[in-house]
């Protein structure tokens, strides 16, 4: 059976259906959204709308809230949320995340260093040891599952798994064969870091040890790897844990081998999947991972967004109100990314518009009855009207309770666990998606991070990458590496009985030790 597929400039593409997937995955695999940051079946962003030309399926309840009953009256439907049956539909214009790339100059043979993230890669080129060529985008699996779990449910089919290792090296690829056009000489040697899932799945290895308990490593990195015609072998951080992968053995290099940082310190990677290393000493290290969700990235949320242009990334509260940040460029979508999320809902809560448990409120400072009279009412569920077509709805803030209930668990279970308090600490080195951008004062006001550590908190940026670039081109650095994973230990917060209780008792935005 066959999906005809008409897009938006008139042209007309064939897709095969298969039992089992939805309408959303065989669209994908056309290739038609190349670069869209789908949510892939939480039926939140709403960028998966198809319109049915014909016999449109009943439609659920999610799509008449997020489209409308217009909309879903005149065919259209939300792909990742009906099966890839035959049928013929057509496509809106896709709405894809910004790329970013910058060449500084004719270099010659370089290297390649890959932060190969679950919703984004970022990459730097060196030749000599120089940056001379850097550059993100969307990880181009992501169609296929927003977040790890549902990354490794495809994994374990052989199909699933080649497919997706394929999306990621066919890139590495065409990124390397542009740089050489673009630098004047050869890809010579290249190394990735990921979560130990990316990494696993980039090697189109069996990830049954990743997508079960009890997890396990049956592949633990610290080599070099033959990825794909084409490219030179890839360099491989260790993997330090089921969930504690070569990017944040990476960003040990940068945060403790390169800043020889002074202990006990904490590095938390507040990715899509949270990463946690408490560091005690240079001979004893925990680790602990939790699942973040995709919603920091801005994905997953009903107004989330990637950085793309007229994205909000912030707000400041004025006399006349709040006062949005924007990325530069104009769009028809409005959204805001995972900082101005946090940024809103941290104001929100300083006012007291939003309360501890989540629950919008009538405010408690002069400026929050203002702000409380932009409280309404959409699609069925509380909501916050930020501006024009903006809103803030309450399963919106229910999604970054549950990352912060994530976050707070395994900082305080480090701690709990070393016997340490939070004072104790040297630093708290904030790497990942948002550690370069985030407000460490939204993390505190809203209880990621304990009152009063303001000053103990370093944004980071990008440790993972930071620390792949020094193996590619410090020895010593790859040695000192060599020696980490015998000094640490995992928790396993998941095999822990109580986790669900700790979880909950999180979900509240004010920190639990």
């Amino acid at each position: 059976m066959t999906i005809h597929i008409r897009t938006h400039d008139g042209q007309t593409v064939a897709a095969e259906s298969h039992a089992g997937h939805s309408l959303a995955r065989a669209v994908f695999l056309t290739g038609l959204w190349q670069g869209v940051p789908l949510c892939s079946g939480l039926g939140k962003c709403g960028l998966c709308r198809v319109r049915f030309l014909s016999d449109a399926p009943p439609p659920v309840a999610e799509e008449l809230k997020k489209l409308g009953r217009n909309a879903v009256s005149d065919g259209w439907r939300l792909a990742c949320l009906h099966p890839a049956n035959a049928c013929e539909i057509e496509l809106p214009n896709p709405i894809r995340a910004r790329v970013e790339r910058h060449v500084t100059q004719k270099a010659g043979p370089f290297a390649l260093a890959v932060d190969l993230g679950t919703t984004s890669i970022h990459w730097t080129a060196l030749a000599d040891g120089k940056l001379v060529a850097t550059g993100s985008e969307l990880n181009p699996q992501i169609g296929l599952g927003s977040e790890v779990m549902s990354r490794l449910a495809v994994a374990r089919e052989p199909q699933g798994r080649a497919t997706l290792s394929a999306l990621v090296t066919d890139r590495l690829n065409q990124i390397c064969r542009e740089l050489e056009r673009e630098l004047g000489g050869p890809c010579e040697s290249m190394a990735v870091s990921g979560n130990s899932a990316m990494t696993y799945i980039l090697l189109n290895l069996d990830v049954d040890g990743l997508s079960h308990a009890p997890y396990r490593l049956n592949y633990a990195g610290g080599d070099s790897r033959e990825i794909a015609n084409g490219l030179p072998p890839a360099l491989i951080p260790p993997l330090l844990a089921p969930f504690v992968g070569a990017d944040l053995s990476a960003g040990l290099v940068a945060v403790e081998y390169a800043e020889k940082a002074t202990y006990p310190f904490v590095l938390a990677d507040m990715g899509t999947n949270g990463e946690f290393i408490l560091a005690l000493s240079p001979e004893e290290r925990l680790c602990a991972s939790v699942p973040l969700g995709p919603a920091l990235e801005g994905v997953g949320l009903s107004f989330g967004r990637t950085a793309s242009p007229g994205a909000v990334t912030g707000f400041t509260l004025a006399p006349q109100g709040l006062v949005p940040r924007r990325l530069e460029g104009r769009t028809d979508r409005p959204g805001m990314t995972g900082t101005g999320y946090l940024s809103l809902c941290s104001i929100l809560r300083q006012h007291g518009v939003l309360d501890t448990e989540g629950l919008f409120a009538s405010g408690s400072t002069p400026l929050a009855a203002r702000l409380a009279a932009k409280l309404t009412t959409r699609d069925g569920e509380p909501a916050f009207h930020v501006a024009d077509g903006l809103y803030l709805p309450g399963s919106d803030v229910e999604e970054i309770l549950k990352v912060k209930a994530a976050f707070n668990l395994a900082l305080s279970a480090l701690l709990d666990r070393a016997g340490l308090s939070v004072s104790d600490l040297a630093a708290i080195h904030l790497a990942g998606a948002l550690g370069e951008h985030v407000s460490v004062a939204d993390l505190e006001q809203l209880g990621f991070l304990p009152p009063g550590t303001r000053a103990l908190a370093r944004k980071a940026g990008n440790t993972s990458l930071a620390g792949t670039e020094r193996l590619l081109t410090d020895s010593a650095a790859r040695a000192w590496l060599e020696s980490i994973p015998a000094t640490v230990r995992a928790l396993d917060l998941a095999s822990d009985p109580k986790f669900g209780a700790r979880y909950l008792q999180r979900m509240r935005f004010i920190y639990v030790d």
